[in-house]
Order: C-alpha cells, then sequence, then structure tokens
C-alpha cells in the first residue's frame, strides 16, 4: 500500500487520539484503559514514544526488561507518564503526528494500528464513543494477521473474520464471525472487549483464545 497513503492516516488518527484526550478530566486521565494495569496517562504516554525512541535507548531498555518486549514497554509508557503532565502528552502528539518516524523493527503500518488499537483502549472503557474509520481499519487488521508480532494467526485460528460495515472478510476456518471491522481489530490484537460488537459461531472460539 502506499505509504504517503498510510502516513496520511496515522497524522489523522494521531490528530482524533490528541482531540480524545484533550477532552478528558483529572479523573479520566487516571482511569484504567483496555490495556491491563495500564492507566489512559500511561497509554497516551506510550502513544508519544514511536517518533522519539532511538536504536540506543531501545537497546539500553530491552536490557533492563531481560528481553521481554511487553515489560519494556510498559516501563517506557509508565516513566513518560510520569515525567509529562497530560497537557503536555497531548501536545507531544500533535507535535509529531505527522512524523514518519517509528520504532525500531517497526514498519509503517504498526503506527496506524496503535492509534486505531490505542484510541479505542481508551474511549471504550471511559463510555466515550471513538469512530473508526474503516478503510484505515482494514489495513490495520490486514497487517495485524499477516505479522507474527501480534499473535494473531494463534489467536484466530479456526475462524473466518467478515466485516457488517464494509465487503470485507479474511481468514480460515469452520467458524464465522461478524461484525464491524473496528471490533474484529481488537479481537485480532487481542482486546475482549471486542466480542461485544461480534456475532457468530467462531466469538466462542476467540473468547477462548483471549
Amino acid at each position: 500500500m502506499d505509504r504517503d497513503r498510510i502516513l496520511a492516516w496515522v497524522k489523522a488518527e494521531r490528530l482524533a487520539f490528541a482531540d480524545l484526550l484533550d477532552d478528558l478530566d483529572d479523573h479520566e486521565w487516571a482511569a484504567p484503559s483496555l490495556c491491563a494495569g495500564w492507566t489512559v496517562r500511561d497509554v497516551a504516554a506510550h502513544l508519544t514514544l514511536s517518533t522519539r525512541a532511538t536504536l540506543f535507548g531501545t537497546i539500553r531498555s530491552a536490557i533492563r526488561a531481560r528481553g521481554d518486549f511487553d515489560r519494556m514497554e510498559a516501563d517506557l509508557a509508565r516513566e513518560r507518564a510520569v515525567a509529562f503532565e497530560p497537557a503536555e502528552l497531548v501536545a507531544q502528539i500533535r507535535e509529531t503526528a505527522g512524523s514518519a518516524r517509528r520504532m525500531v523493527l517497526s514498519g509503517p503500518v504498526d503506527p496506524l494500528v496503535d492509534a486505531l488499537v490505542h484510541g479505542q483502549d481508551i474511549a471504550r472503557p471511559l463510555g466515550r464513543v471513538r469512530e473508526m474509520p474503516v478503510r484505515p481499519a482494514v489495513a490495520a487488521i490486514e497487517h495485524v494477521m499477516a505479522s507474527p508480532f501480534y499473535g494473531a494467526r494463534k489467536r484466530l485460528a479456526g475462524t473466518r473474520l467478515v466485516a457488517t460495515d464494509l465487503e470485507w472478510s479474511a481468514g480460515k476456518g469452520p467458524d464465522e464471525v461478524r461484525g464491524k471491522v473496528c471490533d474484529l481489530l481488537l479481537l485480532a490484537t487481542g482486546r475482549p472487549a471486542g466480542l461485544a460488537g461480534v456475532s457468530g459461531p467462531g466469538a466462542e472460539r476467540i473468547a477462548a483464545a483471549l
């Protein structure tokens, strides 16, 4: 897919993410997100990292986390959440919204996945609605399903995903799961919250894998 189009989608979603954060009060900034153990503020801090990480810093953080990628990401996000006020984090997201810089070893679509999914990680537990544009969401879910990083192949094994808000399907298996592409993307990235918006015999199979 055209990288300029992807980058334009990334910029738009980062700015929409910042707009969502602008509307939060202090209680909401401290609320739990869909990411286990992460507050809304932690997630926001995480979104500032991809355009600021360096190779040396990433290696150092990986060593400190003893090679545990999830632990490294959590440590970095929490450190940054403590170091900066909410308004500063929002400003940082806006400042580099259009930047093509990204985390070491990540691809052009990974920042799009981050912005789309983490926006839901914040909005849904707060009872807020953040619409996910379907074309960028399709690009994101196709990347997630093809990448070994997200674990979607194992998670979605035996299921066929069918979008109800556009003509799109993917996956092979006897069990079908139907829902909006935003909910399917959440399931593909391991978010049980996506189950609330889907139907079909494959939903139970995926639920057991989450």
